[in-house]
């Protein structure tokens, strides 16, 4: 036999399967470890596709100068005027102005099962309102009229919150509002919102400026030119935002609480089973000496042995890899409700499996196990043939 044969594959799947019990103890917890890193890329990916599919290409929103959300802007009616008759700003085919001027205020509702409430955006858009999100379409019941106390309700408030069934009445801002109509938003943020008509909410609770306007472009090329008008209008205190990028913005803070907590988890759980890889892989390097000493008899060089020994490694990282990852794409149909750290408010979303997911996922679990077994690999490639087949 020559000297430069490589260990064949069989070889390796035959140890992996002669020691069955040994391998899916292994392989689980690294699956374990794998399942956590996951579904923490899972959950924060889930969180900025809510957020961005709640913004359309072609809508530009307007909000005060240094605010971060809707919650804290404020748009007088002489600025939303301003902003109103811009050219970039579309028409319709009745000559109406593409725009909805917007008032967004925080009310508390109770959740199903919670004894404390939470707090829900409620959201008061113009007559075009609607319009002007196309993913939103009615799942029951009618649309709200304008100038009258009326609602609809998102899916996710209607699905986790008391008292919201369409007919049921509301009390807030010294009203009864109705619920007529439960609406999809496409999973987006706007499923954990409630909407009204914007002046009866002004009125309501005694505001006199807007939120926040948000405009359709007639050329969304024309954004650029649309943000630096309204930056240097002396008459504006306001800024624009292409509006999926104004929704991503609100998922920085608790994205990066999300990343910062799994990683965390993620970096002790993985030490520990990388531990027991290298645990389980030592101990079939001491087992197998014999076997060992044999194959360099045989001819096999160190570097051989020390490929088939990564080889058994990363195959257990990979069987754990699988393992965790088929799990994970499980909570694909759950969904995670939380309150946005930067809105203050309850916000509900969706794991999300993507394809740079699994990639990552899988590279990190082909890692651990690397790690894990490079060093009992090593010593397996040291060992003298003559000790080894004296160990046998």
């Amino acid at each position: 036999m020559s000297a430069s044969t490589a260990i064949p594959i069989t070889y390796i799947f035959r140890n992996l399967w002669t020691r069955r019990l040994t391998t899916a103890l292994t392989s689980g917890g690294l699956a374990l470890v794998v399942f956590v890193f996951a579904t923490v890329l899972m959950l924060d990916a889930g969180l900025k596709q809510t957020l961005v599919t709640t913004g359309e290409l072609d809508n530009a929103v307007a909000i005060r100068k240094g605010s971060e959300t809707e919650i804290q802007s404020g748009i007088t009616r002489m600025q939303a005027s301003v902003i109103e008759t811009h050219p970039a700003v579309a028409t319709g085919p009745d000559g109406r102005r593409l725009v909805s001027k917007e008032t967004v205020v925080l009310i508390s509702l109770k959740k199903t099962g919670a004894e404390k409430p939470s707090n829900i955006v409620i959201r008061g858009v113009s007559e075009l309102g609607l319009t002007l999100r196309p993913q939103i379409r009615l799942t029951s019941g009618r649309p709200f009229r304008m100038g009258s106390s009326e609602i609809i309700v998102g899916s996710s408030i209607a699905r986790g919150f008391e008292g919201v069934a369409i007919g049921n009445t509301l009390h807030f801002a010294q009203r009864d509002w109705t619920v007529v109509g439960i609406f999809d938003a496409g999973g987006s943020g706007f499923d954990s919102e409630i909407w009204g008509d914007a002046d009866q909410l002004l009125q309501s609770f005694r505001r006199s400026n807007y939120s926040s306007m948000v405009v359709k472009l007639a050329d969304t090329a024309a954004f650029d030119q649309f943000r630096a008008d309204i930056d240097a209008d002396p008459r504006l205190t306001n800024e624009v935002k292409r509006e999926q990028t104004f929704y991503s913005d609100q998922s920085k803070a608790l994205s990066t609480f999300i990343t910062i907590l799994g990683m965390t988890l993620t970096v002790i759980f993985s030490v520990g089973a990388m531990i027991g890889a290298m645990i389980t892989m030592y101990a079939s390097v001491a087992s197998r000496a014999g076997e060992i000493g044999t194959l360099r008899a045989l001819g096999f060089r160190r570097s051989s042995v020390l490929y088939a020994f990564v080889g058994e490694s990363l195959m257990l990282g990979l069987v754990g890899g699988l393992a965790g990852l088929a799990f994970a794409s499980l909570m694909q149909f759950a969904s995670f409700s939380t309150t946005n750290f930067q809105t203050f408010a309850e916000l509900s979303f969706r794991f999300t499996l993507t394809p740079a997911i699994v990639v990552k996922t899988l590279l990190f679990a082909l890692a651990m196990g690397l790690i894990g077994g490079f060093l009992p690999a090593v010593r397996a490639a040291r060992m003298n043939i003559v000790d080894s087949l004296r160990a046998a």
